[in-house]
């Protein structure tokens, strides 16, 4: 009898806690045979990936999984062989009160934010706390060996390989987006939260010597992006040129679609989390809007990762990265930070495609999931 799942994701990012746990999900049930179920509290913000979803039905099946509405006032419902309570959301107390009561308690694990820093080797598969004799376990993605690694579906990097050697496919699926690139331009895409340094690094594009084609899919960056053209709104469609620069605005799309987005271009920025692993998959330069925490943790973050990501890089190619980054991140000079990554390009690209190719070799993380609880049982 195959085990059931239960995954509860609470939103709070918008589409990096929803983008997490879909992904799983559909992993789960595709590539192991998993009975999964996924409890959201945002059914609106699921939407916008998953435009199938009926924000009015508490209980549907999307793609093999059993998408359930979590509301504020539990339903009930018997809990699964495997819980997982996504980026430290708190279950439902009678939820838990019914897995101390099953004959066998379930694995009930927190599946935590992805991290580079030190210590989350040490704390990975570590017990957490109990609740009425029920065990909970803290489960790390990462970059290193000893985590949880990295969401990644069979045959990706397959896929992603035969998709940018392939011209054709590359024209057609811009094309669905009504995207025709501008002729000789570097082909960017911006996903990030409201940055006060985007003015000063569109500025730096708009006057460059080679021209630059910058895909902004619908969010929370749009505002920003706005000002600096002096337009009173953009909308999915809308196309701005400002010196060397064109801007485009697209529409927000499903995962998979942007995925190939990313294979499309020679540079992305991308925020939170599922997009961040996405870029990295591309094989392709990127840069990184990390959410931003209080007290500046998220920069020890940001940094434990860049002295991961850097370090087969020449001093001068990962001063580049780690200073674009850094300006990205904490207000910083866009311009000159833009320029001097400029001159590192062949470097950087390089990199991108093996970092990719050497992340690749770690088990994916539905699969650690799987392979943590067929050792628990």
């Amino acid at each position: 009898m195959k085990a059931r799942w239960d995954i509860f994701c609470s939103v709070v990012d918008n589409y990096g806690d929803i983008g997490v746990t879909w992904r799983l999900a559909r992993q789960l049930v595709v590539e192991h045979g998993c009975d999964v179920r996924l409890w959201v509290d945002d059914l609106r913000a699921f939407e916008r990936m998953c435009p199938d979803i009926d924000v009015q039905v508490g209980q549907q099946w999307q793609e093999g999984v059993e998408v359930r509405h979590w509301p504020a006032e539990w339903p009930g419902a018997h809990p699964a062989d495997v819980v997982i309570a996504a980026f430290a959301c708190q279950l439902p107390p009678e939820y838990m009160d019914c897995m101390a009561e099953r004959e066998r308690v379930p694995l009930w694990m927190n599946l935590d934010y992805l991290s580079a820093e030190d210590w989350v080797v040490g704390c990975h598969r570590l017990p957490s706390v109990k609740y009425k004799g029920v065990q909970k376990y803290f489960f790390f993605p990462g970059f290193r060996p000893g985590t949880g690694g990295l969401l990644r579906e069979a045959g990706l990097l397959e896929r992603r390989r035969a998709f940018q050697q392939d011209a054709a496919a590359q024209q057609q699926f811009l094309q669905s987006l009504g995207v025709a690139p501008t002729a000789g331009a570097r082909l960017m895409s911006l996903f990030a939260y409201e940055n006060d340094g985007l003015a000063g690094w569109l500025d730096v594009l708009a006057a460059d010597g080679r021209r630059t084609h910058l895909l902004v899919p619908e969010g929370r960056i749009l505002g920003d992006v706005q000002r600096w053209l002096g337009v009173s709104s953009l909308s999915a469609g809308d196309i701005q040129v400002r010196g060397a620069l064109t801007v485009q605005v697209i529409a927000f799309v499903r995962q998979e679609q942007y995925d190939r987005l990313l294979w499309c271009c020679e540079f992305n920025a991308v925020r939170g989390e599922d997009s961040f692993v996405r870029a990295q998959w591309a094989g392709r330069p990127m840069l990184w809007h990390i959410y931003r925490q209080d007290e500046d943790i998220h920069l020890d973050k940001l940094d434990a990762f860049l002295e991961l990501y850097t370090a087969a890089l020449s001093p001068a190619a990962k001063a580049a990265v780690v200073t674009l980054w850094q300006a990205w991140n904490a207000d910083g000079d866009m311009a000159q930070s833009w320029k001097m990554l400029l001159e590192h390009w062949p470097e950087v690209t390089q990199h991108a495609e093996k970092w990719c190719l050497e992340q690749g070799l770690q088990a994916d993380l539905a699969t650690a999931l799987v392979q943590f609880y067929e050792s628990w049982i």
